[in-house]
């Protein structure tokens, strides 16, 4: 049976660069597919490297095969009586790419094929598949022992809700040796100061504090907002196989099962474009890859944001899905645009503002983000340590379980952890809230924190 042109260039095109290019290597390989050899193979071979060996690696089937359709003795052959026909098929075998030069000397795990990554993973092959969906269960059934996430939903202050998408045990492990062994390693944009260790919200908002205009933006939905297509880019960036790339991604995103989406707790608190964002493989809240991923997938956002801050003579950071500008006199006239310029790069890095969230707060109002005060210095707030100061007093006076209004499963805890914060911001206001955590007498039910 004679083949089509595009199956037979596709196939010559894949044989020729299944090698390095050298004339004689790509003839031979061409030969291999064809069972034969015709004169217009050398030519061909010729033409090709002399064309396309510089960037060798980078080249192409579609491109090659369609440097073969043009190349004019083989159109002769094509046409005549007995035309080309395929024997074999001969394939480039996977191979690690070299990182782009911005992240040359990054030390990364070499995976040539998906049993590279399984083994790293410490996974068997059935079990690898299963986790990377070769098995392809049922997309609008529910919770069943074949799925990999359970579901829970809680309600927002504003009155929306975040369905918290929680992986289970082997896809768990998984994830977490990837954020070790490989996200871990690579830098996000210098902006995002969001899951990053030495980073938080102080480093977030102390590059604006004592500005003239402080300007607010947060993004809707940020870690849905991140499909599969956007991580299946980034790990082709690090020069992975397309084999391991899908692995990756697979192990990495979620699109949750229709009827956890029409279920009674959700049905009537999601659009049908928020359900359709959910049905579509997105970075799930609760992975413990989904942070990292999320922020080196805005690294054009990042970018993109951080000129646009410099054309204003301004600053720029981001806290996950907060972002902050700060400046003078220009920001300050152009405030009321800004929100247009940064809704259109947002929109088109495939996020969206919340712009009813937007907040623009110059020298006479408090400046505040992500709960930290920056008119003159990064400070705890006044109202926010007054409230808690009540809650701690409250504690010594009147027991810690007649404060745990929010059944916190570790109170203790929880408040150590709002009086550290405090401290960090302040160390004055710190040093009278941790006096009065120390003089409270704990119930017995709550474990022992660290203090």
């Amino acid at each position: 049976m004679v083949s089509s042109l595009y199956d037979i260039t596709r196939a010559i095109a894949k044989a020729m660069l299944a090698g390095p290019p050298e004339t004689d290597g790509v003839a031979a390989r061409m030969v291999a597919v064809l069972g034969d050899s015709p004169l217009w193979v050398h030519d061909v071979a010729v033409g090709a490297v002399k064309i396309f060996g510089t960037r060798w690696t980078e080249v192409s089937p579609r491109d090659l095969s369609f440097f073969i359709t043009d190349a004019p003795r083989f159109v002769e052959a094509w046409r005549s009586d007995d035309p080309p026909r395929i024997a074999r098929i001969v394939l480039q075998p996977p191979v690690q790419r070299p990182l782009p030069p911005a992240l040359a000397g990054l030390e990364l795990p070499r995976w040539s094929t998906s049993r590279d990554l399984a083994d790293w993973l410490g996974l068997a092959i059935p079990e690898f598949e299963w986790l990377t969906d070769h098995w392809r269960v049922e997309p609008r059934s529910s919770g069943t022992p074949l799925h990999h996430y359970t579901y829970r939903m809680f309600d927002k202050r504003d009155g929306g809700c975040r369905l918290i998408e929680i992986p289970k045990g082997r896809l768990r492990e998984a994830q977490r040796r990837i954020l070790r062994g490989l996200l871990d390693r690579v830098p996000p944009h210098d902006a995002a100061h969001g899951f990053r260790k030495g980073r938080g919200i102080v480093s977030f908002a102390a590059p604006h504090a004592d500005r003239d205009v402080v300007i607010r933006f947060d993004l809707m939905d940020f870690f849905v907002s991140v499909g599969a297509k956007k991580v299946h880019a980034l790990f082709d960036t690090l020069g992975y196989p397309v084999e391991v790339v899908r692995a990756l991604t697979a192990l990495c995103t979620n699109r949750v099962p229709s009827a956890r989406l029409l279920a009674s707790d959700l049905r009537d608190r999601l659009d049908s474009s928020g359900r359709q964002r959910y049905r579509d493989r997105h970075l799930p809240q609760g992975a413990a890859t989904s942070p990292a991923l999320a922020n080196l997938c805005a690294f054009r956002l990042d970018t993109r944001l951080a000129a646009l801050a410099r054309s204003l003579d301004a600053t720029y950071t981001r806290y996950a899905d907060d972002l902050a500008f700060s400046g003078g006199l220009m920001l300050a006239r152009a405030a009321e645009r800004l929100p247009i310029w940064v809704a259109s790069i947002a929109i088109e890095e495939g996020f969206a503002l919340q712009l009813r969230k937007t907040r623009v707060m110059r020298r006479g109002v408090r400046q505040r983000l992500a709960g930290v005060v920056v008119n003159r210095h990064p400070n705890f707030a006044r109202d926010q340590f007054d409230t808690l100061k009540a809650i701690l007093t409250n504690c010594v006076r009147q027991g810690s379980a007649s404060q745990n209004r929010d059944a916190h499963a570790d109170f203790r805890g929880y408040l150590a952890g709002r009086v550290a914060h405090a401290t960090m911001l302040n160390t004055a206001r710190g040093m009278k809230l941790q006096s009065i955590f120390d003089r409270i007498a704990w119930d017995s039910m709550e474990p022992d924190v660290a203090t």
